[in-house]
């Protein structure tokens, strides 16, 4: 049930994000994330999202008890949930895991552990060898960004950089509809990433993912053309879709639409870009005739909300 304003309006639930900063290793690193983690806060705090840090013992708890005590008081409610690992990850190749101070945590672990979450979830893995999360978390309602594309990728990833500074950024927003959605600061964050091996003259020693759709694969930022993907898996369909209806900062526009209404909305996007995808196979009254009646129904929900 959500919360209500004096004057009777709903009290929306506020997104919560979780991030997990693991062991540095090195001073150099240490300062690194904590820049990264701080970026996220400002992020945060802009979007009046709640904010958690988790990276360091507290009272005998050691980061990976915090994090699953945090997880396991989050599993019902209805704002989303966002879970942000910055640090090193490690990969044996048969597990891939976040390095925290203490008891590491593996890909399969967090599965468990967000299997009673009944709540739409962004996970951001900004580490190295990340990739083995995405078939290991990939579901419904759940973004999963990646900084590789496979486990082997065990250099330093410094996607996380990027990511943290285009989040909470306007400037990052590629539609231009006044706010920058998780889709478009991957893909902001990848070609800012991708920039920098390049002016450094340096072969690229990871490369992000994304998946969005439950398919378990995951889509690199070279498949996208602006905001709308452009290649898909042979066996799964397009991601992105999902992933540009979460947004840390709204847009004024979207301020003024009820969470109620704007669920409505971001399920008959879904519907639109679905029908886009078969264009090819329907004739095109019939297309056009669907897409008509999407469009008015999210219509009537912009009059809604004035």
């Amino acid at each position: 049930m959500l919360a209500l304003l004096s004057g009777g309006l709903p009290l929306e639930a506020a997104t919560e994000v979780l991030v997990l900063v693991g062991a540095p290793g090195t001073e150099a690193y240490g300062e690194k994330f904590a820049r990264w983690a701080q970026s996220w806060k400002s992020a945060c705090d802009k979007g009046g999202a709640t904010f958690t840090e988790i990276g360091k013992p507290v009272d005998g708890a050691t980061p990976r008890e915090q994090f699953q005590a945090w997880l396991a008081g989050r599993a019902e409610g209805e704002s989303p949930l966002w879970l942000v690992f910055i640090g090193h990850g490690t990969f044996d190749g048969k597990r891939a895991k976040l390095n925290l101070r203490g008891r590491d945590v593996s890909a399969t672990e967090l599965a468990e552990w967000l299997g009673p979450v009944r709540r739409p979830v962004v996970f951001v893995n900004t580490a190295s060898s990340s990739s083995p999360f995405i078939p290991a978390l990939s579901g419904a309602d759940r973004v999963v960004i990646t900084a590789t594309r496979s486990g082997g990728e065990q250099n330093f990833a410094r996607f996380g950089e990027y990511m943290s500074s285009t989040i909470g950024n306007v400037e990052a927003d590629l539609d231009k509809d006044g706010q920058t959605s998780v889709l478009e600061a991957f893909l902001v964050a990848s070609r800012q990433l991708a920039d920098f091996y390049k002016e450094e003259g340096r072969l690229a020693t990871e490369h992000p993912l994304l998946d969005d759709n439950g398919d378990k694969l995951g889509t690199p930022p070279e498949w996208f053309r602006g905001i709308r993907p452009m290649k898909k898996a042979a066996d799964g369909s397009p991601d992105g879709y999902r992933a540009h209806q979460f947004h840390l900062v709204l847009g004024e526009l979207e301020k003024r639409i009820p969470e109620g209404l704007r669920k409505q909305r971001d399920a008959l996007e879904l519907e639109v870009y679905k029908l886009r995808d078969r264009k090819a196979d329907l004739p095109e009254s019939q297309y056009y005739r669907q897409l008509e009646a999407i469009l008015r129904q999210i219509g009537r929900i912009y009059e809604q909300a004035g």
